[in-house]
């Protein structure tokens, strides 16, 4: 199979960073179209003129235009991993619970905390008091104990793997890619809720030589966890 001709659509601070660092593990060609967001956060309009919803990832390989991280992922690993990207047995349950979980589940929390950061800034600086307020007693209620369960059962699963990948092998495996830019969002916006293991599985990550490769690519990158 001649080595693959991937486009990487990447919108700044995206979860398209998953992306680009599974590449650099794979040492696989790709090439990097980067785009800044609009001043109110959102997506620009030429994102959408690579896919209908103008979300970011979404890799082109060949005539394939494909979204959403977890289809990506799955999609260069089973096609183009080569078996680089093995799951041991006895961790396959937990790879796939934890790629369904961390979307599903997870980093709802993460998002709907960074909606509630935001909401006083979008009215005028006369009502923006009243906002922040109204905004923090909703992340009180709505979010706060649920990320802090949240991040407990994470660090209880990456004890269980002694720090170790999330389907406790080698190297890392789908849910991995899925789940640290999450566990980055969490330290930056909820420090209050890391444990130790999930610090180190964060270091451990971020100390990768293909990890380093990914950010240096990137113009702009706001997750780095200050060691």
């Amino acid at each position: 199979m001649p080595n693959p001709n991937i486009i990487v659509h990447y919108l700044e601070d995206s979860r398209a960073q998953r992306i680009v660092w599974l590449l650099e593990e794979l040492d696989l060609p790709y090439t990097l179209k980067e785009y800044n967001r609009t001043p109110d956060g959102k997506s620009p309009p030429e994102l959408f003129e690579i896919h209908p919803l103008g979300k970011s990832p979404v890799i082109a390989d060949g005539e394939i235009v494909l979204a959403e991280s977890g289809a990506i992922i799955e999609y260069i690993i089973q096609k183009h991993g080569k078996g680089k990207v093995s799951v041991p047995e006895s961790g396959w349950l937990d790879n796939l619970y934890f790629c369904n979980y961390v979307e599903g589940s997870f980093q709802e929390l993460l998002v709907r905390r960074r909606v509630f950061e935001s909401i006083a800034s979008n009215y005028p600086a006369a009502d923006q008091p009243l906002a922040k307020r109204i905004a923090e007693d909703l992340d009180a209620k709505l979010v706060v104990a649920e990320l802090e369960r949240h991040a407990k059962f994470i660090e209880a699963h990456l004890e269980k793997t002694k720090g170790s990948w999330v389907a406790g092998g080698s190297h890392p495996t789908s849910a991995d890619y899925l789940l640290f830019f999450s566990l980055e969002i969490l330290i930056n916006r909820a420090p209050e809720f890391v444990g130790t293991r999930v610090r180190e599985y964060v270091t451990n990550v971020q100390t990768r030589q293909a990890y380093k490769r990914a950010v240096e690519k990137l113009s702009h990158y706001a997750y780095i966890v200050p060691n």
